[in-house]
């Protein structure tokens, strides 16, 4: 009989410790899916941000052309003479200009 006894014995000690591991496991279980939700949240986010700064770089660079193409354009003839015609009223020697009676 005492043998029985500590068969029961170390089977319920193997049985609690079993359900022990089990509940330590599974509490493990749902803090990495806990954590890996939010750490999936902070990579779409992530890489919500750096699609908007690879677009605002693009429209940089745009825009940075956009200024070079200007810049070159302000140093030809051709910027000069309209510059000249609308900032200052000049004209060509017999050219004739025409004007709205409205101004």
């Amino acid at each position: 009989m005492a043998r029985r006894a500590r068969y029961k014995r170390r089977r319920f000690q193997n049985t609690a410790g079993m359900i022990w591991a089990s509940i330590v496991v599974l509490i493990l279980v749902t803090v990495v899916s806990i954590s890996s939700v939010s750490l999936v949240k902070k990579a779409n986010e992530y890489q919500a941000r750096e699609e908007a700064l690879v677009a605002q770089i693009e429209e940089e660079n745009k825009r940075s052309a956009e200024i070079a193409e200007f810049e070159k354009y302000t140093h030809t003839r051709k910027y000069i003479e309209d510059t000249a015609r609308d900032k200052l009223g000049l004209v060509y020697p017999g050219e004739i200009v025409f004007r709205n009676e409205d101004n």
